[in-house]
């Protein structure tokens, strides 16, 4: 099994093999072995463009059956409303989600580590608990407030998820996100936000 970082674009759900490139030089057999193996892949800053096409591979997975799907991050973060949106199909999954930290994840990608059935990573990923960025708001003053009190409802329902999971305490969450601290995968074990580390010791 390969565990090769890369991105999923917007994908046809009738044809995996149509489906945008991740990244430069990276064939399009690969990305056909990767679904095949019901792996989805996470890389770089998650955005709503992004959300979309990982909320449709997870969809098209799911519907092809019941078997665990594994969702392999390597991302430093990215926007709130994004990471939300692929949290809420996560949510709806009759499929469990197998998370894995591949190299890193920070800020949004920790949200969608929390709403994953199992959580690991390989022991030199690094995580980073920081607060998610909202996508850039214009507009009137109203409209900017209510935004800004829309963000601060999202990020106190991250912020829930992640106290479930980890059994810490909400001020310990909240303290941690405001400084950015950073965990090794050792650290996040012992944190609660993983369940297992990958490889030998």
């Amino acid at each position: 099994m390969r565990h090769d970082p890369m991105r999923w674009g917007q994908p046809q759900p009738s044809s995996p093999e149509s489906w945008q490139q991740g990244g430069p030089g990276l064939p399009g057999w690969l990305e056909e072995k990767l679904f095949d193996q019901r792996i989805v892949m996470i890389r770089g800053q998650l955005t709503s463009d992004e959300a979309t096409g990982i909320a449709a591979a997870l969809l098209t997975l799911d519907a092809a059956g019941p078997e665990p799907v594994q969702l392999h991050m390597a991302s430093p973060g990215g926007e709130l409303g994004a990471a939300l949106s692929v949290i809420d199909v996560i949510d709806s999954m009759t499929a469990p989600v197998h998370a894995v930290v591949t190299s890193q994840a920070g800020g949004a990608t920790v949200a969608l580590l929390a709403a994953a059935e199992r959580r690991s990573a390989y022991r030199h990923a690094r995580f980073k608990l920081n607060e998610p960025r909202s996508a850039g708001v214009t507009g009137t003053a109203d409209e900017v407030a209510r935004a800004a009190g829309q963000h601060l409802r999202e990020l106190e329902e991250i912020t829930l998820r992640l106290v479930e999971v980890t059994k810490q305490s909400r001020s310990r969450i909240e303290d941690d996100m405001s400084a950015g601290r950073s965990l090794t995968a050792e650290e996040a074990l012992d944190y609660g936000l993983i369940d297992e580390i990958i490889g030998k010791a």
